[in-house]
C-alpha cells in the first residue's frame, strides 16, 4: 500500500481544514516546498497537493507551488483542487503534477472528464470520489449531490478508469481513525463486478494501527495529513512503515 502524505494549499502556504470547512483553516508551514523535502527524507514517494484556493475559485491557482515542489524534490504528485478546464489540466501537467484528481468536474461536466480520460490515459486520471452520508459532494465540498458513491465510482470504472481517491467528509480533519467499512464495500463491489479498483482511502487516518487496517483491506493507498502535522504520527514512524511494507 502507497503511503501518501497530503499537503493542501491556500495561499502558498501549508494549511489544515476540518470537514472541508474554510473557517477552520489552521497554518501549519509558510514553506510547502520545506514540508515536501522532509516527506522526501522521510522516504516518502509520492504527494497528495490540494490547491484549496483552486476548489473555491473553480479553476487552478497555486500551481507554482506545484512546480516548486515538483522540480525541487522527486516526489510523484497527484495534483487536484479547482480542475476544470483542459487548460487547467495543462498547466497542472506541464507544472509537473503526475498525476490529477477530478471531482466536482466528474459530477458536474461527465463529459469533459471523460474526454480526459481518453487523451491522458486512465494512468494519469484519478476520481475523486468525496462522500457525506454516502453521496457525493462537489465544490470543495461546499455543495451535496444526489448522486450515490457507489454508482458514481462504478459509472467511471466502466469507462477503464482505475484510480479513486475516497474521502468520507465526516471523517476529514477529525483524527478518529478512516471509513473502513466504507472503503471495504467499494472494493467488494468492484470485485463483484470484475472491475479494477486501486482506492486510495482519505480522511480520519490517526495512527500506525488505521494504515494496517486500511492494507489489510486491500486499499491501493492511503493518504496521511493532519495525523502527521499533529505529530500523531512521526516521520520516523511513517519511515519504519515505509520501509517494512
Amino acid at each position: 500500500m502507497r503511503i501518501i502524505p497530503a499537503i493542501d494549499i491556500i495561499d502558498a502556504k501549508c494549511v489544515r481544514l476540518t470537514k472541508g470547512d474554510y473557517s477552520t483553516k489552521k497554518v501549519y508551514s509558510e514553506d510547502p516546498l520545506d514540508i515536501a523535502k522532509q516527506f522526501e527524507d522521510a522516504g516518502v514517494k509520492y504527494l497528495h497537493l490540494v490547491d484549496l484556493d483552486g476548489a473555491k475559485a473553480k479553476r487552478i491557482i497555486n500551481y507554482k507551488v506545484l512546480e516548486e515542489i515538483a522540480s525541487k524534490t522527486s516526489l510523484s504528485v497527484d495534483f487536484g483542487g479547482g480542475l476544470k478546464s483542459d487548460e487547467d489540466l495543462k498547466i497542472a501537467f506541464e507544472s509537473g503534477a503526475k498525476q490529477i484528481t477530478g471531482g466536482s468536474i466528474a459530477v458536474k461536466n461527465p463529459e469533459l472528464f471523460k474526454t480526459w480520460i481518453g487523451k491522458y490515459g486512465p494512468e494519469k486520471i484519478i476520481l475523486g470520489a468525496d462522500a457525506r452520508n454516502g453521496f457525493i459532494s462537489t465544490s470543495g465540498w461546499q455543495e451535496d449531490s444526489d448522486l450515490k458513491i457507489e454508482s458514481f465510482i462504478k459509472t467511471y470504472l466502466d469507462l477503464g478508469l482505475e484510480y479513486v481517491i475516497s474521502t468520507d467528509i465526516s471523517k476529514d480533519g477529525m483524527l478518529e481513525g478512516p471509513s473502513v467499512d466504507l472503503y471495504k464495500n467499494l472494493i467488494g463491489q468492484a470485485e463483484e463486478n470484475k472491475q479494477k479498483l486501486n482506492l486510495i482511502a482519505s480522511g480520519g487516518v490517526a495512527t500506525l494501527d488505521d494504515l494496517t487496517e486500511l492494507r489489510a483491506i486491500d486499499c491501493e493507498g492511503a493518504i496521511v495529513g493532519k495525523a502527521i502535522y499533529e505529530n500523531r504520527i512521526s516521520l520516523k514512524d511513517l519511515e519504519k512503515f515505509i520501509v517494512n511494507g
